[in-house]
């Protein structure tokens, strides 16, 4: 099952990868109503979606960012069929998807991450290691953990000043790329991850998932991964001075 899931998920982001290099359509600009996770849904939110139900809907029910409960099943699978649309509507080169598949005992069994903007695709078995690969050749291999990055990244920086000052002083520099569950995906590239702002199932369930090995910190309003205890512990001070 977990592979039959794997090889479905691949194709589907094969055909948005595919759709998305021919060049963007006119139709994939227009808005349509508030989707599931409170964003307003675009054009091509509602066809990547598409995409990902076509290829996925015998697996079990989906639950995804855009129209929430599709169909029927005792799996579940979580999408965010595509994660960053504000950069894809920008053409700003970091936007993906997100996907995880839910057994029925209610236990992870897989989790993908896509990255439409360069082809790289993630994944990770609940009993397995991370692998990456590129969709033009799926030679997966191992995803290899940065010993001595430079830099972190901040969702949503923009909008918790104190928490970026207290970040400067502490030399703990980052970038704010806006797509959540494809930074999760670069966890193991990046010095930390940090998120702060209500928590979507949709934007965590597979990126989070990759970083079991990794110093994670969640709370109902934030989401801390990094590569030392210590990092991860003064960004969880800092964000309990500055926001709590």
């Amino acid at each position: 099952m977990k592979k039959d899931f794997l090889q479905a998920t691949i194709e589907a982001n094969q055909e948005i990868y595919s759709a998305i290099k021919s060049g963007f359509k006119q139709e994939w600009f227009k808005e349509y109503e508030v989707g599931a996770g409170g964003d307003v849904s675009s054009g091509i939110d509602l066809f990547a979606e598409s995409i990902f139900i076509k290829h996925l809907s015998k697996f079990g029910q989906i639950e995804s960012e855009e129209s929430g409960i599709v169909g029927e099943g005792e799996n579940k699978i979580i999408i965010d069929p595509l994660d960053g649309s504000s950069n894809v509507l920008t053409n700003f080169p970091y936007y993906g998807s997100s996907v995880a598949f839910v057994g029925s005992d209610g236990i992870l069994q897989v989790a993908v991450v896509c990255n439409f903007a360069n082809g790289e695709i993630f994944y990770k078995f609940n009993d397995d290691t991370l692998k990456v690969a590129t969709l033009e050749k799926l030679d997966f291999k191992d995803e290899v953990t940065i010993s001595n990055p430079k830099i972190g990244l901040f969702e949503r920086s923009y909008a918790f000043d104190g928490v970026v000052k207290k970040l400067y002083e502490k030399d703990l520099k980052y970038r704010a790329p806006g797509a959540v569950a494809l930074s999760l995906a670069y966890a193991h590239r990046a010095n930390y991850v940090v998120y702060i702002g209500n928590i979507r199932i949709y934007d965590i369930a597979a990126g989070l998932a990759f970083c079991e090995d990794l110093k994670v910190r969640i709370s109902d309003n934030y989401v801390i991964v990094a590569h030392k205890e210590s990092v991860a512990n003064t960004i969880e001070n800092i964000i309990k001075e500055e926001i709590l």
